[in-house]
């Protein structure tokens, strides 16, 4: 469900809560709209949901058995601004349920998610309603709609059509219960998955055994256990943030392995967290449910709906993309295996090994440390770095509020103006993990923004991340990998902060997935530019900017280990593709087809996957699904757009931020993704860009 912003005071009880003291009942008291998280009770959403879900079915009733014709305004506007307080709660309820999780929001979820899927169907299967539908579709070109309007009547149609609404009584009822299934499997999916990162703790006693790492990771490895009432001791968990700087770094090749694989191996341990009979369950509800509503594969129902269309179209994409991709590899793990023969141990290049060689490699080839480059990346000053960045692209500017409603201690809120000081939106951060974070990187919306009755309503946007947390006597000093990250979700950022639509359903990142991503990918561009660098690449201690030669060391290592990277990604893209190519899963066993799709790509065993099956919460979670492969698509486009601003000589130009803003930052899903990018670029994406970029040609 699409959220926005709910005007709403009542005074009626509701399943044992007084709707007078439920905060979703109650017009929001700050001017910004945003909730009072701090007034929200786990207690208060079902009520809400309860009552959200009989007030927007009251006006899908309305709408579906007026005895008017059908009219644009009274059929497909009213449905797109229809249900605003389920909206309301939707929108924090599964925010927190990502961000800020417990216990009793798990039973929360489990119990809300058929409900919703079956509100969902009661919408998209009402026959009055795809009559209605269908009547203004079939008439369109009579109707004298605007291109939004337009946009937006072909896609409930075809949502409608997507959802079942032409299929006949039996095969809805089947549709239903798969959904409620499906639902419910994927939130277990997802929380197997929270529950075993939570679960794995490495303590290690020996000092010695942490030969090799920095004194800042020890520190922080120190303070964990500190906080876990293990005083004396050092704490590795599978978070990012604490395992991967010991795989770069330590000497002690066990603890390497142990780490690498306890983060390789969640919820693949044949225990009650085991996620292998959920993807079995997941697949064979995702084949159920393609081929019900006409489609061989789960593939060939989901690209249906993308800029890909099919699933030979995505095959032969990634393809290009990863032969030269797997031959840079090999090259890369040959170069590898020669720095451990020279050490004379006689050991053979393993994945744990990946990371710490090619460490010592570039630190041999290019005289780069990424330890030392930290310091020089705090993370408040790489994210005014990118503040002050979006201010020379697009005029916009921050300014911290304080005393808004938080969720959580780290989290800061920002007001988001333009260069006439009017409202864009508002920015919630949210970059440290914690138990109740499910992980990696996202950019969510707490309300969207849409026009209405002559009212722009703003969006508040949210960036969460899972960065090195700040230790006693040091602030967060970033990876080069999260001050990308950074970068790339304030991209997705700006796609729901600048949009301008009409319709909800159109605004800011509700695009197909294999565009969504061209936003976020493009922003990456700007964090390793010298010029950009100056603005952000400050001493954590000194203020002083980094050296120049720092600089151009960063620069001439930009395309190392690109072999690793891009091979880790698209086999996890092809991976899933595999998966949705399925058209039987009678005797599917999970681990023996990850292997057969690994071997049939030929993926070297130097290398695992980027998200092997049990943890692939993009897929199995979350919306990815037959998607994944929408990181490396958007990577063409991506790399094209930069190149706009290259070839003028000008990272900053006006002209061009200006068309990339007004083209497709503003723009949403109200035109065809690509026509939004021939109008920005004026041609079709050259996808040699994208290679060269990498280093893969």
């Amino acid at each position: 469900m699409k959220k926005t912003v709910l005007t709403l005071t009542m005074g009626l009880l509701l399943m044992g809560c007084a709707k007078n003291d439920n905060p979703f009942f109650e017009t929001y008291k700050n001017k910004y709209g945003a909730p009072p998280f701090e007034q929200i009770k786990n207690e208060h959403y079902m009520p809400a949901f309860t009552e959200g879900i009989k007030q927007q079915q009251k006006e899908i009733d309305d709408i579906a058995n007026s005895k008017d014709a059908p009219t644009f305004e009274n059929t497909i506007a009213a449905l797109d601004y229809s249900g605003i307080l389920l909206k309301k709660v939707s929108s924090v309820f599964f925010n927190l349920y990502s961000a800020e999780t417990n216990d009793e929001m798990t039973k929360i979820a489990n119990e809300v998610s058929p409900v919703l899927s079956e509100h969902n169907d009661n919408i998209y299967l009402n026959e009055n309603l795809f009559a209605k539908i269908k009547v203004l579709y079939d008439s369109s070109e009579k109707l004298g709609l605007t291109p939004e309007q337009s946009r937006l009547l072909e896609k409930y149609h075809r949502n409608f059509i997507r959802s079942g609404a032409a299929l006949n009584a039996n095969d809805k009822a089947k549709l239903r219960e798969i959904n409620k299934e499906l639902g419910l499997a994927e939130l277990a999916f997802g929380q197997n998955v929270l529950d075993e990162t939570n679960a794995f703790k490495k303590y290690v006693s020996n000092e010695t055994e942490l030969a090799g790492l920095p004194e800042s990771v020890r520190q922080a490895a120190a303070e964990a256990a500190k906080e876990d009432k293990q005083d004396g001791k050092w704490l590795f968990t599978t978070q990012k943030a604490s395992f991967l700087p010991v795989l770069q770094y330590s000497e002690n090749r066990e603890l390497r392995k142990d780490l690498l694989m306890a983060y390789t191996t969640r919820a693949n341990h044949d225990n009650d967290k085991d996620n292998k009979a959920v993807i079995n369950k997941i697949m064979k509800l995702r084949v159920q449910k393609s081929q019900l509503l006409g489609f061989e594969t789960p593939a060939d129902f989901i690209l249906d709906d993308t800029m890909a269309k099919t699933p030979k179209t995505v095959y032969d994409f990634l393809a290009t993309v990863w032969t030269p991709a797997v031959a840079k590899a090999k090259e890369e793990a040959a170069e590898l295996q020669k720095l451990m023969d020279a050490e004379g141990k006689g050991e053979k290049l393993e994945p744990w090994d990946w990371w710490y060689y090619s460490e010592k490699l570039r630190k041999s080839k290019f005289d780069l440390d990424e330890e030392a480059l930290k310091p020089y990346f705090k993370l408040e000053n790489v994210r005014q770095g990118v503040f002050d960045l979006t201010t020379k692209l697009y005029g916009l500017k921050y300014k911290k509020l304080d005393g808004m409603p938080i969720y959580h201690p780290d989290v800061e809120v920002f007001e988001v103006t333009d260069a006439k000081d009017s409202l864009i939106g508002i920015l919630y951060t949210d970059y440290f993990p914690r138990a109740g974070k499910r992980g990696g990187a996202w950019m969510n919306n707490i309300t969207e923004q849409y026009m209405k009755d002559g009212v722009n309503h703003r969006p508040i946007i949210c960036n969460i991340g899972n960065f090195t947390k700040p230790t006693a006597d040091k602030p967060s000093l970033l990876t080069m990998d999260e001050v990308e990250t950074l970068f790339h979700e304030f991209g997705h950022a700006l796609h729901g902060l600048l949009t301008q639509c009409t319709y909800p359903s159109l605004s800011g990142t509700n695009v197909s997935r294999d565009f969504v991503e061209l936003p976020s990918q493009v922003m990456e561009n700007w964090c390793w530019e010298p010029e950009v660098m100056k603005t952000y690449a400050l001493h954590y201690k000194t203020g002083e900017v980094m050296p120049k030669e720092l600089m151009d060391k960063i620069q001439l290592a930009g395309t190392f280990n690109q072999g690793f990277v891009n091979t880790e990604l698209l086999s996890a893209s092809i991976m899933d593709m595999d998966y949705h190519m399925l058209k039987d899963t009678t005797n599917f066993d999970v681990a023996a087809f990850e292997k057969a799709s690994l071997d049939k790509m030929g993926m070297i065993p130097q290398i695992i996957v980027r998200y092997r099956s049990t943890y692939f919460n993009h897929v199995f979670g979350g919306g990815y699904s037959a998607g994944y492969y929408s990181y490396t698509w958007a990577a063409v486009l991506d790399a094209d757009a930069f190149s706009a601003f290259k070839e003028t000589g000008d990272i900053y130009n006006q002209k061009v931020a200006t068309a990339f803003r007004k083209n497709v930052l503003e723009k949403g899903d109200t035109e065809d993704p690509m026509k939004l990018y021939r109008d920005f670029r004026g041609a079709d994406p050259n996808p040699n860009a994208l290679l060269v970029k990498r280093g893969l040609k």
